[in-house]
C-alpha cells in the first residue's frame, strides 16, 4: 500500500483520538504509520498498476483462447465432414 494512503489512515485514526491523546500527537502518528506499515505489508497486496497490466494480459489470453477455439471447431467439422467423404473400409 502506498505510503500516501498509509498516511491518510493513521491521519484519520488520530483525528479520532480525545483531545488530551492529541498532545502526543507526533508519536502517536508515527506508532500509527508503523503499525499500519507492518500490518499491511504482511498482506498480500499488489499495486493498481500491477493490477492493470495483469487485467490486460487476462483479455489478451481469453481473447486468444477464444480464436483457437473457434479454430479447433472448425477444424473438428472439417475432419468430421472429410470423415464422412471417405468409404467405410470393409474387412
Amino acid at each position: 500500500m502506498e505510503n500516501r494512503h498509509i498516511d491518510e489512515l493513521a491521519k484519520r485514526l488520530f483525528e479520532g483520538l480525545p483531545e488530551a491523546a492529541r498532545a502526543m500527537r507526533r508519536d502517536i502518528e508515527s506508532n500509527f504509520r508503523a503499525v499500519l506499515q507492518s500490518g499491511l505489508g504482511k498482506l498480500d497486496l499488489t499495486t493498481r498498476t500491477e493490477f492493470e497490466v495483469q487485467a490486460k494480459v487476462l483479455e489478451r489470453a481469453r481473447a486468444r483462447i477464444d480464436e483457437l477455439e473457434q479454430r479447433l471447431a472448425t477444424l473438428e467439422r472439417r475432419l468430421k465432414e472429410f470423415e464422412e467423404t471417405i468409404p467405410p473400409v470393409s474387412d
